[in-house]
């Protein structure tokens, strides 16, 4: 008797519930019910709160939750670096141009523009900014090389450029190729490999090819982590620290969730902000017999 009222009890709770409850809530206790659990008030309002009128999960508001926020400042700080280069470009000479980092911010900001392009919600402040940073750095490449050529040093600017011509062909074999290689992989159900090459974010898509240039741009920062002081721009790695520290939350956000970008970012925030504490220290806290110690 007492497990026939119990189950009449449970099946009038749920057949109430499922007249005014969304989808997705009604889908919840139902199967709650269905496997002998408890449904109290606060745990369908819980689940409620969470989902809309279709059963969607409901995205959190505010600023921490907001993916145009950390976008829009992931932008702005994409275009002080941008902006940087043309400025160092402006005052300084050519021996401060990294040959290590320009060439990477090149290949970084291109994969960038096209990541900015697609990803959901789309951020064209960060793709115009990319597209800058593209002719920007081109053109910082560019003295650094004729400086580099009239020194002398002729060789080690044949053999970048040998290398950046590498490079460029093993890019376009692999940007031709992929969409075969990947409807390959697919078909052939060899599970996790499948998996990943079917991913959202995964190797085949600008979403995991992006991230990856900008560990190179951690990579080059990390290589260069004694570099002297006198030849770190402070315009720049600000605009590094800043996109770190703005897109390792932003990465979190977007659609789909890129958890290589996090990482990365991760990564550039503390490889920048070492060069920046540096340079700040080096040029306006040390003392002239620290500066001539450090560079």
């Amino acid at each position: 008797m007492t497990m026939t009222i119990s189950l009449c009890s449970r099946t009038a709770s749920a057949s109430i519930l499922r007249s005014f409850r969304p989808a997705g809530t009604r889908r919840w206790v139902s199967e709650t019910v269905g496997k002998g659990g408890k449904v109290s008030a606060e745990s369908v309002a819980k689940n409620t709160s969470n989902t809309n009128v279709s059963g969607e999960v409901i995205k959190k508001n505010g600023w921490w939750h907001s993916a145009e926020f950390w976008g829009g400042l992931g932008a702005l700080a994409g275009w002080g670096m941008s902006l940087s280069a043309i400025y160092d470009a402006t005052i300084q000479g050519p021996e401060v141009i990294s040959l290590n980092m320009t060439p990477v911010l090149i290949v970084y900001s291109t994969l960038f523009a096209r990541w900015a392009w697609i990803v959901k919600p789309q951020n064209l402040l960060l793709c115009g900014c990319h597209i800058a940073n593209v002719l920007a750095q081109s053109n910082q490449l560019r003295r650094a090389l004729e400086y580099k050529m009239a020194n002398g040093e002729e060789q080690q600017v044949k053999e970048l450029t040998k290398n950046a011509g590498i490079g460029a062909a093993a890019l376009g074999v692999a940007v031709l190729a992929g969409p075969t290689v990947q409807g390959a992989l697919v078909a052939a159900n060899l599970g996790a490999v499948s998996a990943v090459a079917a991913a959202p974010a995964g190797p085949f898509t600008v979403h995991f090819w992006a991230p990856m240039s900008k560990w190179l741009i951690s990579g080059a920062s990390f290589l260069d982590l004694y570099r002297p002081t006198d030849k770190i721009s402070l315009s720049q790695y600000t605009a590094l620290t800043l996109t770190g520290f703005f897109f390792s939350r932003y990465a979190l956000l977007v659609t789909p969730i890129n958890y290589t970008l996090c990482s990365v970012n991760i990564a550039l925030f503390g490889s920048s902000a070492w060069h920046l504490g540096r340079k700040i220290n080096a040029d306006y806290i040390a003392t002239d017999s620290e500066k001539d110690q450090n560079n």
